[in-house]
């Protein structure tokens, strides 16, 4: 899997294909996409950057969509416990999935500057983490892996 975020691609395409796989899969697992929660995966969609649950909320009650903390809370734990979206803890906010249905270990390249974030692979039980944890008896059951530096369209915007 390729990271997608600070690479040039058909944006549209990027958002057309992620939503109908989310869709598809909810459909083929009995899941309720309701309006609320496909705007909210819509809205992640948009960006390749990190989003707030306040600034969807915000979104949400400019469309009126519900204006309460709870209606953007309700709709991203729903994404996030069906792998539609992940938390990018060291900002505490929120990225729509880059590879929606597929089983991954994502890990996420934070650029500093523009908050744009990309969605990398990576295996949580292989290499120093993996060697570390079996040296300790310890099982890996979930690792967040977060990357903070600058991204490829920021580059040119720092002096050497």
């Amino acid at each position: 899997m390729d990271p997608i975020g600070f690479s040039k691609h058909d944006h549209t395409h990027c958002i057309a294909d992620n939503l109908a796989q989310i869709e598809a899969h909810c459909a083929k697992a009995g899941l309720q996409l309701t309006p609320v929660r496909k705007r909210v995966v819509e809205i992640l969609l948009h960006q390749h950057r990190a989003l707030g649950a306040y600034d969807i909320l915000d979104r949400l009650r400019a469309e009126g969509l519900g204006s309460q903390p709870p209606v953007a809370y309700r709709a991203l734990d729903f994404l996030v416990s069906h792998g539609f979206a992940h938390k990018i803890e060291r900002l505490n906010a929120f990225v729509a999935c880059a590879h929606p249905g597929e089983v991954h270990d994502p890990a996420f390249l934070i650029c500093r500057k523009c908050d744009g974030v990309a969605e990398a692979q990576t295996k949580a039980n292989a290499g120093q983490l993996g060697s570390s944890a079996k040296l300790a008896g310890f099982q890996i059951e979930r690792a967040v892996v977060e990357a903070e530096g600058i991204c490829p369209n920021c580059t040119s915007d720092v002096a050497p």
